[in-house]
């Protein structure tokens, strides 16, 4: 019988914490210089005020129409008063023993009134602006034989040298290997569940980053290993490259210091404690730690020379807190320097990134996604989905384009068509699945400049669909989609009941566009 404990807090694997809007004032750098304010006895006008001195000193300004009346009044605003030295009782607000904030029982119920008088009663889910098209685009499902419990699949991966299936279940801890015709060729226990593999084509070997504690707590025994080189998947015991991480969920690739080694870069994502780490190698192929940034809530990072020095930088993406995009300029000294570059507020959600050149203007354009929505304002959100920022010159980006899609977890670029431009694959298990479930894994086929027909491909009956990546699944030299299916759990809309196979662990879209 599996953890259900284990499975009921998942869905912060790959993004994001589930406090998204709480971890404020125990953050470190934020700025607790409280601002003067002069009460004018108008609500709407005070409230705005003291929410714009107190609720930015460490994340962006969440708007008041963001969530309805009663999620701020039930969920939100209690949620957020123990942070400002309040406590909650029923519906009641009381001053702590405690007042680190420096805000008066008197400014945080004009917060509360304010949220209470301007807030809407609803949210309405935007229409899409291209009606989503019921069809299999250019795509043939395949799926493996069904295992014999329910499917917790918390990774789901393609290994680009042998073409293998890499799968980690969140119930067994085991990390399975099938080839491409779904045979199972190992089976490997985990300390826990592995929720990213990162595939190292040129040393053959694969890091997989194990999460530890799934739920949102800040207990380092996440780990980080290293099976190969040569094993790439056979069963034997993966070498431990680092330890008493608090979540690790993406390890990455560089020589940093440009020494001639691979150094690694992980992100732990933590809840309330978390960070970036460097770990440099060193010349005994051991790794010495240290650390980038202390920011909890990194969902995603990728590796390039963003500023064109001849030296490896970062970008990372924050999905809870202080949610936004960083650049991380390499110092050449060992260290980083680092650069906000977009902020989103923390009821977004954000949940990954990619640079691609949508345009072909030479510049790479942004590919964004937010829609973790299961901490404390489970509501769908007409602002979750699918984003382009155009690059207009020294990674500054402006917004071009958006699709909603509620609860949006991923989105890959590649040209699955063939036909010289980028289209999109995304995924959502946040998803409307009451009203509309074909959201959950939809294809844009890029038809223009900013032009996007979407596919709903139909195979939402078959899993709900947590993890997703892109890679050449039968060595045919064309990008297949490989989606996971964590069956259970995390539940948000009232009176829905699931629908879909609990049992097939993940399924492939293979691509059958002519070349």
């Amino acid at each position: 019988m599996m953890n259900f404990r284990k499975s009921y807090f998942f869905a912060l694997i790959t993004v994001f914490s589930i406090s998204g809007c709480v971890a404020l004032f125990m953050l470190e750098g934020c700025n607790n210089n409280k601002l003067a304010y002069t009460p004018t006895g108008n609500i709407a006008v005070d409230g705005r005020n003291l929410v714009q001195i107190n609720c930015t000193r460490c994340h962006a300004l969440v708007p008041v129409n963001a969530l309805n009346k009663n999620v701020w009044k039930f969920h939100t605003l209690p949620a957020m008063s123990r942070y400002f030295g309040i406590s909650t009782y029923m519906t009641g607000y009381y001053k702590g023993p405690k007042d680190t904030a420096g805000i008066s029982l008197a400014e945080w119920q004009t917060i509360v009134s304010y949220y209470e008088k301007m807030a809407p009663d609803t949210l309405v889910n935007p229409a899409k602006p291209v009606p989503l098209i019921n069809d299999r685009a250019g795509f043939a499902l395949k799926t493996p034989p069904p295992v014999k419990n329910p499917s917790f699949t918390t990774l789901a991966a393609i290994d680009p040298v042998t073409h293998d299936i890499f799968t980690s279940d969140g119930g067994t801890n085991k990390l399975t290997v099938r080839d491409n015709k779904f045979k199972i060729k190992s089976v490997t226990d985990l300390p826990s569940t592995a929720v990213n593999a990162f595939f190292d084509t040129t040393a053959k070997s694969v890091f997989l980053s194990c999460i530890g504690r799934l739920e949102p707590v800040d207990f380092p025994n996440g780990r980080v290993f290293e099976v190969g080189p040569g094993t790439r998947g056979a069963a034997s015991k993966p070498m431990l490259i680092a330890s008493d991480l608090a979540r690790p969920v993406q390890t990455l690739e560089g020589d940093f210091n440009k020494d001639g080694l691979t150094d690694l870069v992980i992100l732990a994502q933590g809840h309330l404690k978390g960070g970036v780490y460097l770990f440099k190698q060193n010349k005994d192929k051991s790794y010495s730690q240290s650390t980038i940034t202390e920011q909890p809530g990194a969902v995603q990072a990728i590796t390039g020379d963003f500023n064109n020095d001849g030296w490896p930088d970062l970008m990372v993406l924050f999905g809870s807190g202080d949610e936004g995009l960083w650049l991380f300029l390499n110092d050449h000294k060992g260290g980083f320097t680092q650069k906000n570059l977009l902020r989103f507020p923390p009821v977004y959600g954000s949940t990954s990134f990619q640079l691609a050149d949508i345009d072909h203007d030479g510049k790479p354009d942004l590919i964004y996604t937010c829609g973790y929505n299961f901490h404390d304002s489970r509501v769908l959100k007409p602002y979750h989905g699918l984003y382009i920022f155009k690059n207009e010159g020294n990674w500054n980006f402006k917004q071009q384009w958006f699709y909603p899609i509620n609860g949006c977890t991923k989105a890959i670029a590649a040209d699955f068509d063939g036909d010289g431009d980028l289209d999109i694959a995304t995924s959502a298990f946040f998803a409307d699945m009451k009203n509309e479930p074909a959201e959950s894994f939809v294809y844009f086929e890029q038809v223009g400049p900013y032009n996007f027909k979407p596919h709903a491909i139909p195979i939402s009956k078959y899993g709900r669909w947590i993890s997703m990546e892109v890679g050449d699944y039968n060595g045919d030299g064309k990008p297949d989609i490989i989606l996971g299916n964590f069956s259970h759990g995390f539940l948000f809309q009232l009176g829905f009941k699931p629908f879909w196979d609990s049992y097939i662990p993940f399924v492939v879209l293979e691509n059958t566009f002519k070349k």
